[in-house]
């Protein structure tokens, strides 16, 4: 994997100047084209230590314009990042459209660590790289230009330049005792990096592996082949992208939906009484969240007028207000919009302790976005394995995972449409868009049932919610909280 990255390339002065000269100039003028388009930079660079990923991170910002790209340093996390999913540190800091970042310690520096050191089996350490590979491959489907540098020094390298910074006051800092100790262990780690560079180096986001003894050869290699990979993003920018064509599928005759018992039902005494005992339970488990190191995501989706606003209502009444959250999604802003579909659910994610209710959620992209044509067919078709995905990191975290999906009929929502306009202090609930979206009622049925049935895990499960009645819905809901709760803590 190495071999060639220990042969001793070198660059003379005499070379370095003028090459460098062409690439400084080629390298703004593809990032301020770059800017114009619907794409983001984003730079990896890892290595052995000593091999000058800090030093080439300051080049590449000074070879460019600084004012569209940030650098990124990450270390131990931190009690804010502790508290959540470990992709969180990343998604936070992706740039937005037109944008660039430059990351220095990535999302494989603890696999690849936590494996060298023995802390972790080969097991786990391929499934953390088979992350990052699936996380990856999300950043380049929406449009990311992903450039992966590794720098490589041979053991007898990575020991010279670690006694020559020792020797010198001004950068003696710069070696800790954790160096020498992974120095030590230099072919255990070599061992592991290959691996792992040979597992996560894909047709979306190779790896480049560039010999790093020389700095001129280091960083003239780590600049050409960042501008490759802008030019061919900016080759692709100028093929006209289809627009969205929208999907409106049949709703199937018998799904789980219509299996639904809709005539469930609850008079107002028992309403009241079992209102009252689900309340209770909720309140006194999600005290527990913070002592259990747990935290607690509810989501609601379901048909317009179902009542997902007024089971959200009882639900966070239950709740300590100081530790819960309510978000309501609608459609994405413009800063929104320039960054990867599921960053602004990412960053709004609870702290370990605290719980967020979501009205509307992250399935949009399977459902609005996909009837209504706001999206490319393929960006719907790989959402599924995207957001099972997601939620999948969310559960590893200690996060309980709740989703609802609340049914009425037809004729009811009809009924509650009619209602919303007669009523003055609910006419803010009906729109023309509620209007337009009950003509697409079968399109949309069908596409939640395709939903249901492909994001259904036993870490994230849909409850479906008899929503005919409210009383029954809002119980229903608030006795399935407490029960996973109950079951989680």
């Amino acid at each position: 994997m190495f071999e060639s990255a220990e042969i001793g390339r070198t660059v003379g002065k005499k070379e370095y100047e003028p090459r460098l000269e062409r690439l400084r100039t080629d390298l703004l003028k593809a990032q301020h084209a770059l800017a114009l388009t619907r794409f983001r930079l984003l730079v990896l660079v890892g290595g052995v230590e000593g091999g000058g990923k800090t030093e080439l991170a300051r080049t590449l910002v000074d070879w460019m314009d600084a004012r569209g790209l940030q650098v990124e340093a990450y270390g131990d996390s931190s009690d804010e990042e502790a508290e959540r999913p470990e992709y969180w540190r990343y998604w936070r800091t992706l740039p937005a459209s037109g944008r660039g970042a430059i990351l220095v310690g990535t999302w494989y520096t603890r696999p690849i660590v936590a494996r060298a050191l023995k802390e972790t089996g080969q097991g786990a350490c391929d499934a953390a790289l088979d992350r990052a590979i699936a996380f990856e491959t999300m950043l380049t489907r929406e449009g990311t230009v992903l450039v992966k540098l590794w720098l490589h020094l041979s053991r007898k390298e990575q020991k010279k330049r670690f006694k020559e910074l020792e020797a010198d006051p001004v950068t003696a800092w710069r070696v800790s005792k954790r160096d020498w100790e992974y120095a030590r262990r230099y072919d255990r780690f070599r061992k592991v990096c290959a691996r792992a560079i040979a597992r996560t180096s894909t047709a979306d986001a190779p790896w480049t592996v560039i010999e790093a003894t020389d700095r001129r050869y280091r960083d003239l290699t780590a600049g050409e082949t960042l501008l490759a990979a802008l030019n061919d993003a900016l080759a692709r920018a100028k093929k006209p992208v289809p627009a969205p064509v929208p999907d409106r599928p049949k709703a199937p005759r018998v799904s789980v939906l219509t299996r639904l018992d809709l005539t469930r039902a609850l008079d107002k005494r028992d309403y009241e009484k079992k209102l009252a005992k689900q309340e209770a339970r909720v309140a006194l488990l999600t005290r527990d969240l913070r002592r259990k190191r747990r935290a607690l995501i509810c989501g609601f989706e379901g048909v317009d007028a179902a009542g997902k606003g007024g089971a959200i209502r009882r639900l966070i009444s239950a709740i300590d207000a100081r530790n819960c959250r309510v978000m309501s999604v609608a459609a994405p802003t413009d800063e929104e919009r320039a960054h990867p579909y599921l960053w602004r659910f990412w960053r709004q994610l609870p702290r370990l302790g605290h719980a967020t209710i979501y009205d509307r959620t992250w399935y949009g992209r399977v459902l609005v976005e996909r009837v209504e044509g706001f999206c490319a067919a393929a960006d719907w078709r790989r959402a599924y394995n995207e957001l099972d995905a997601f939620e999948e990191e969310l559960s590893e975290s200690g996060v309980i995972v709740c989703k609802f999906w609340l049914q009425i009929s037809a004729d009811e929502q009809l009924k509650r449409f009619k209602d919303r306009v007669q009523t003055p202090f609910k006419q803010y609930k009906i729109t023309e868009e509620d209007w337009r979206n009950r003509g697409k009622w079968e399109a949309y049925q069908a596409a939640a049932v395709e939903m249901l049935d492909k994001t259904g895990t036993p870490y994230a499960p849909w409850t479906l919610v008899e929503a005919q009645d409210k009383h029954w819905a809002r119980v229903k809901v608030l006795k399935t909280v407490a029960d996973r709760l109950e079951k989680e803590l």
